[in-house]
């Protein structure tokens, strides 16, 4: 009973127009891709996940790692996880082998929770809460990225969205110039969020800190390179910014090393590269008992929008009681993605500044079969 009988991926690819390649401070993206992953069970059932980064490679660790998976419990296949990280450990941990497994962990537990009938949250701790508060995930760097930058803003602000992050880091001058004309066309009322996607030393992002912390930033992400962990612990010491950081960290032993030394303010795992919604909850869990803030990275499908929903869902609420001052945001990425906008039949529900948890079995959403015919590579 609940034995998977099959694995298999589907990579999903859109090219972007000419000329409307978005992306941040290491550079642009011309198009977005991921890869989906179906989990098969001996009853037929189907489950769902995302596997982060280019589906050919995600293929090749596919085959490596399906027959460690082929047979098992759906409700036991974190013992086969286990296995291919123990006897694979040469390959390390920090690669698209752990995208696959993210992507296997996600789409075994939309199987279990689906032959069970119970939304996939039920499964990971239970809701806590079934409208997720978001932030939108805009101001992308361009190849004309003064220009193009105010447009970007103006169509936010268009949405009434409470909390927005916009890209920097190119430049401390350039990172003063966007948050001062974000601050503009947002508003005072809009908290602003940064992201330097790991561009800078720490020097140089004390200096792009102290240019914009006077238009209070709510956090200031991936400064650093993710391997700059000591780099991380000092500028926490000295940053007049909380720090968030995570979206390349893979599995909870990245993160336990980052809070052991207090090298961030909020944990920002993505749970389609992280090892899944299993090394979600323990980052989860890290993240709680060092007293930290915590909030997923999300820039791909609909599919891993889905699943950081019933994650952020589940989440505790602790240290807080009644009122939570900062709670954890969803990141709704607003750029162009119609593997996010067109890929489900009935698409995520906006509610102002939540989103509605996905209802039904699993992950409670399923693919527009024509959607998904036309992105498949």
């Amino acid at each position: 009973m609940g034995e998977i009988r099959e694995i298999r991926l589907v990579g999903l690819k859109h090219d972007l127009p000419e000329g409307r390649a978005y992306g941040a401070s290491m550079g642009l993206a011309t198009s977005r891709q991921t890869g989906l992953i179906f989990v098969e069970l001996a009853d037929g059932t189907v489950g769902l996940g995302e596997a982060w980064g280019p589906p050919g490679v995600s293929a090749a660790y596919l085959d490596l790692i399906r027959p460690y998976f082929i047979g098992c419990s759906v409700f036991a296949f974190e013992h086969a996880v286990d296995l291919v990280l123990s006897r694979h450990y040469h390959f390390g941990i920090q690669n698209q082998m752990m995208s696959v497994i993210s992507g296997i962990d996600v789409a075994a537990r939309d199987a279990a929770a689906k032959r069970l009938g119970v939304p996939l949250y039920d499964l990971i701790g239970g809701a806590r809460e079934l409208e997720v508060p978001i932030y939108a995930s805009g101001g992308y760097i361009t190849a004309a990225p003064e220009a193009d930058f105010e447009a970007q803003m103006a169509q936010i602000a268009g949405g009434g969205f409470s909390s927005v992050k916009i890209k920097i880091g190119m430049s401390p001058a350039s990172d003063e110039w966007r948050v001062t004309k974000a601050r503009e066309v947002l508003g005072d009322d809009v908290e602003l969020l940064v992201d330097t996607n790991s561009n800078y030393t720490v020097d140089v992002a004390l200096e792009s800190m102290r240019r914009i912390e006077k238009y209070r930033i709510g956090w200031y992400e991936e400064p650093l390179s993710p391997l700059d962990f000591e780099g991380y612990a000092e500028l926490c010491r000295r940053a007049p910014i909380p720090v968030a950081t995570g979206e390349a960290l893979y599995t909870a032993h990245d993160f336990k090393r980052l809070a052991d030394i207090r090298g961030a303010h909020i944990l920002q795992p993505d749970l389609s590269l992280c090892g899944g919604l299993g090394q979600g909850r323990r980052i989860a869990d890290i993240a709680r008992l060092s007293h930290m803030r915590l909030s997923p990275h999300v820039w791909g499908s609909a599919v891993g929008l889905a699943a950081a929903c019933h994650f952020v869902a589940s989440l505790s609420g602790y240290p807080h009681a009644g009122h939570c001052p900062k709670p954890s945001l969803l990141e709704y990425d607003v750029g162009e993605n119609p593997l996010r906008d067109e890929l489900l039949k009935t698409p995520i529900v906006r509610k102002g500044n939540k989103v509605l948890v996905p209802e039904g079995p699993g992950l409670g959403i399923e693919l527009d079969e024509a959607a998904l015919a036309r992105f498949a590579q």
